[in-house]
């Protein structure tokens, strides 16, 4: 016997949706009222669940089996029709939004914190992604947090666990839940995106490739498709298992967090081909033998070898990037004679562009890159569009790399985090540089003269809404550029990004090291931001 319960709650401060749904500290989302709270807010604020069939899983993080119970029994309590669940509460974002999609449900409910580390001391988190497959829009996360701050009651179930192993239906009171597995449509997604048999041939061939899932929930998906369907031997995924605290350690896929793979990578007998992805699967790193590619990199060159792979044959419509990310994918997008945009910061500014058909390729130098075939960035499709154009073409990673820098120039490009550095502090660097930016144009440092400064505001081309403050950019008369802006995605103070970008067209100079090539940006961000008098670092926590 199952009746719903109507408990008694008041508003919990700074449940606040950042760029990726809200992200606290595990223990304080398993605080008394803190995730029923947020449920019932995202529930009312999307006009309520009542005959609605919404999407569930995560990215198998600590918490992440209770957090599908609680609102398991919620959605029921609500009304909802049926909740779709991955086996065992598992679903990666990108395949997440390709269930959305594919069943047509009214949205889902992602719980992630995507790369920030997991366990019961560090980070847990929770997004709303609409019908479209994709994270909820400012209009909707602005309603949610409105919920939070006026909510006086949330609904729930009594009612038992169920079993997320089980696939199949079942009932949690008159709603019904539909176990699946998690790895089964995505994967046929990509089958339908890559020519699958010519990367099986490039298997057969001899080639070698080290995939390291970072032991989040890429694992289970990459040894099917890249061990199982496109014969990969056995070995080629490492840390395959999903840990619900990544094994210790943090599942953001960067050479500095991705360490193993990047010595393996650069070591003797490296293999032809390396690639890691995130806690929830949605972000990539690419790596060739003795040769990291870039983010920003990354996205040129699948944008210029997107025609190589089946569902990108007939052409781009269009390039989008975040702001922060370097420009080299614009270059690519004039040579395409297609429209390229600049967002900001967060895979949600690219959902209209998708939709309208502006755009095809999609991507932001936080490792993530995607398409229009979900509404969210996907680090397993990057790497499999790598291994079509590898398949295709027949070359090294390093000798793609250089032929591209040769054609397009080479935007060197480096991103310096200062991480948990004081609000007041940090908020203090940015309200300095707006309120100079106006005088900067002309100005030399470090050679480098000033061609404009702002603070970027981002016109949606599509529906017209107008997002401000999204970050500081200088650019200089010789194509280089500085962004600063504070990331939404940390849990403690604030987390200060530093981007920066030198552009290089002379291929005689495209092989100095990147910290010789950036120098000069490197000094001039110094002397305009004064990093160290405001952060009181001498150098950043991470540099990717």
């Amino acid at each position: 016997m199952t009746r719903i319960l109507t408990v008694p709650t008041q508003p919990i401060e700074g449940q606040k949706p950042g760029t990726s749904g809200l992200r606290k500290k595990t223990k304080i989302f398993m605080g008394p009222h803190y995730l029923e709270n947020f449920t019932q807010s995202v529930f009312d604020a999307i006009g309520g669940v009542q005959g609605k069939t919404l999407i569930l899983g995560g990215d198998g993080r600590y918490f992440n089996d209770r957090a599908v119970q609680v609102i398991l029994r919620m959605a029921a309590a609500n009304g909802a029709a049926r909740m779709i669940v991955g086996q065992g509460g598992l679903l990666s974002t990108p395949a997440a939004s390709n269930l959305i999609r594919k069943r047509k449900a009214d949205g889902g409910v992602i719980l992630s914190a995507s790369h920030n580390p997991g366990g019961i001391d560090e980070d847990f988190g929770m997004k709303f992604n609409g019908a479209n497959g994709g994270p909820a829009p400012e209009s909707v996360t602005d309603l949610i947090f409105a919920r939070t701050a006026e909510l006086t009651e949330y609904r729930t179930l009594e009612a038992a666990d169920l079993d997320l192993g089980l696939i199949g239906t079942t009932k949690m009171g008159d709603m019904a839940v539909e176990i699946v597995d998690p790895v089964a449509d995505y994967a046929q997604l990509m089958g339908e995106l890559f020519d699958f048999e010519t990367i099986r041939n490039l298997f057969i061939g001899g080639f070698t490739m080290r995939f390291d899932a970072m032991h989040a929930v890429t694992g289970p998906y990459a040894k099917e498709i890249l061990e199982g369907i496109l014969g990969a031997p056995k070995g080629t995924v490492v840390n395959a298992v999903p840990s619900p605290d990544f094994g210790g350690g943090h599942p953001d896929p960067n050479p500095v967090w991705a360490k193993d793979l990047m010595d393996t990578m650069f070591g003797k007998d490296a293999p032809d081909f390396g690639a890691a992805s995130d806690g929830d699967g949605d972000r990539n790193m690419i790596v060739g033998r003795g040769i990291y590619v870039t983010p920003s990199d990354s996205l040129a060159v699948l944008a210029a070898n997107a025609h190589l792979a089946p569902a990108y044959a007939k052409g781009l419509a269009g390039i989008a990037r975040s702001m922060p990310t370097s420009r080299a994918a614009d270059r690519v997008a004039a040579k395409l004679g297609v429209e390229c945009h600049e967002t900001p910061t967060g895979w949600k500014f690219f959902g209209n562009l998708l939709d309208a058909g502006r755009v095809t390729i999609c991507g932001e130098e936080s490792a993530g890159t995607g398409s229009d075939h979900v509404r969210e960035k996907d680090g397993l499709w990057a790497v499999l569009l790598w291994l079509n154009i590898l398949a295709r073409r027949i070359e090294p990673v390093e000798q793609i790399m250089s032929a591209h820098w040769a054609e397009f120039g080479r935007n060197y490009y480096s991103r310096n985090d200062y991480e948990a550095v004081p609000s007041e502090r940090a908020n203090a660097l940015m309200q300095r540089l707006r309120d100079i930016s106006g005088d900067l144009v002309g100005q030399k440092y470090q050679g480098l003269t000033v061609e404009s400064a702002d603070d970027f505001a981002y016109l949606d081309p599509v529906d017209g809404s107008v997002s401000k403050s999204q970050g500081i950019r200088i650019s200089f008369t010789d194509g280089s550029r500085l962004v600063l802006r504070l990331s939404g995605t940390g849990t403690e103070g604030a987390t200060l990004r530093v981007y920066l970008e030198r552009y290089e067209a002379d291929p005689t100079r495209h092989e100095m090291p990147v910290e010789q090539a950036l120098a000069p940006v490197i000094a001039a961000a110094e002397e305009i931001a004064l990093i160290r008098e405001f952060t009181g670092r001498n150098r950043p926590d991470v540099t990717t």
